[in-house]
């Protein structure tokens, strides 16, 4: 039977936007999130956008226009999925299942939604397979 040739979908959460869009003294995680949020076929989702858009007016002052700007591009360059009805359904089965926070449930979910194969965060456990199809990958852990 021949390999999966279908692309990896990559979900990339807030923390890792935020590391991509900041500049600040962690120059190498900069440089890992800016590389992953550049990569092809990364998914989004309306909440992760929401709490990265939240945290860059409090902690880079960014104005209103360039915020305006970076929503606008969100949609422009990745796939965006809405936090519907199913979404907050499955989130609810994997916070029974596997004890993930009201939020992190719901950026999980909204992976598994998208048919994402991985999900970059540093929230989470790393290497956790979550219904056998989406893998947590903390992309600084060797940065210890």
């Amino acid at each position: 039977m021949p390999a999966d040739k279908s692309p990896v979908h990559y979900f990339v959460d807030t923390n890792v936007w935020l590391y991509a869009l900041i500049v600040n003294n962690d120059a190498q995680k900069h440089q890992i999130a800016a590389e992953i949020v550049r990569g092809a076929n990364v998914v989004v989702s309306t909440q992760v956008i929401n709490e990265t858009c939240v945290n860059l007016l409090r902690k880079a002052n960014l104005s209103e226009t360039q915020l305006y700007d970076l929503i606008v591009a969100f949609y422009a360059k990745y796939e965006v999925i809405a936090t519907e009805a199913q979404v907050l359904l499955r989130a609810s089965r994997l916070r029974a299942h596997y004890s993930l926070s009201f939020w992190d449930s719901l950026v999980v979910a909204s992976a598994i939604e998208s048919a994402c194969n991985i999900l970059y965060t540093e929230d989470m456990q790393d290497g956790l397979i979550v219904e056998g199809q989406l893998t947590i990958v903390n992309p600084f852990h060797t940065l210890a």
